[in-house]
């Protein structure tokens, strides 16, 4: 059973840029891919970004593109999430997960993270 372990949650100030990492241990053949999602209070968790671990392959929320990245460091069994240019609506829980194949759907999952909190301050 994988288990992932979420860092880099911080407050920053509109502009400014975090790094998170999500840590992996005991990676199965059913979690290809790692993604990365965020919940705001009063709102439904929504994808931001997804990788295929062997193959590196990567998708994005239309609401993210150019200002996000994810990446991974397999050596490491970790993913990141190079976050720039951050606005107040990207103030959220943000969690990684693991599941079979890629998608931008929460329900696709199946292991969850504990998340780590970004908050975006003017």
């Amino acid at each position: 059973q994988v288990r992932l372990v979420e860092s880099g949650g911080d407050s920053v100030q509109t502009g400014g840029s975090l790094r998170l990492s999500c840590t992996a241990s005991g990676y199965a053949d059913n979690t290809n891919c790692i993604g990365w999602f965020r919940q705001a209070p009063g709102k439904e968790r929504e994808g931001v970004a997804v990788i295929y671990r062997d193959y590196g392959n990567t998708f994005y929320a239309d609401s993210v593109k150019d200002r996000f990245t994810i990446s991974q460091d397999n050596a490491k069994n970790t993913v990141y999430l190079q976050m720039n240019s951050l606005k107040s609506e990207d103030n959220a829980m943000y969690y990684c997960a693991a599941a079979r194949w890629c998608s931008l759907r929460p329900g696709a999952y199946i292991t969850w993270g504990q998340g780590t909190q970004v908050t975006v301050s003017s």
